[in-house]
């Protein structure tokens, strides 16, 4: 298992990134999300609460200048499942899954973002919470190597979890041009601390230059019940 602070501090520009597990208490479902930005366009947001979910938001609308790829929910709530994406496809997922689809599924009509050259993933999350206990699953689409004529869909199911155990998924392997899109499976992290003491550390060892906006839930395994941070840079 890998020390997500580790982690983090070896990932300069990890861009946007996924952590699915279980609380070190055994007791929640905890879920993480973060954007990063290297753009003023993308610099240029924060995370507001949306129903049960989140969406990102312009911080300064004037300053605005695509919105296509960086407005988007990343957090939507259907029932028991919380779903997690790096874009517009969480309401794909929901959608899908309303009408019978599993997640994998919902995710067939989609593919990485047309953002050449770096054709960036969509990596997508989601936690089933019932009966006490929890399942969860993640998902990445990207192109082979840079090729857009080829899509390569992969995805990962976690039939239970660890209690302080998690796995971590993001859009690049590395800071270069272009961007190179994560590879391999996705990491197995340590979930450390309570909910704030979990904020915390991601919020503090995401590099400084390029972090964004985290979000982190922990849901109640009992009975569903959560408690939801949200870190803005831009106040």
């Amino acid at each position: 298992m890998i020390s997500m602070k580790e982690e983090l501090n070896r990932l300069s520009y990890p861009g946007r990134g996924i952590v699915l597990g279980m609380s070190e208490d055994g007791k929640h479902a905890a879920a993480a999300y973060f954007i990063m930005g290297r753009s003023t366009n993308s610099r240029n947001r924060i995370f507001v609460t949306e129903g049960e979910g989140i969406r990102t938001e312009a911080f300064d609308p004037s300053k605005m200048e695509d919105p296509s790829l960086i407005i988007y929910a990343p957090v939507r709530v259907l029932g028991q499942h919380t779903i997690v994406t790096n874009g517009d496809q969480t309401d794909t997922i929901y959608d899908g899954m309303a009408a019978g689809k599993t997640f994998e599924e919902s995710l067939r009509c989609r593919e990485f973002e047309p953002d050449a050259p770096n054709y960036t993933p969509r990596i997508s999350g989601v936690i089933d919470v019932q009966d006490g206990k929890m399942c969860y699953a993640l998902s990445i689409l990207k192109s082979a190597d840079g090729d857009p004529e080829i899509c390569r869909r992969y995805t990962f199911t976690y039939d239970g979890a660890k209690a302080g155990e998690g796995h971590f998924i993001h859009t690049y392997q590395e800071n270069a041009e272009p961007l190179p899109s994560f590879f391999g499976e996705p990491r197995q992290v340590d979930i450390k601390g309570d909910i704030d003491e979990y904020t915390d550390l991601l919020w503090k060892n995401l590099n400084e230059d390029n972090k964004v906006s985290l979000f982190v839930r922990f849901i109640d395994l009992a009975d569903r019940t959560y408690e939801t941070r949200i870190v803005n840079k831009n106040q």
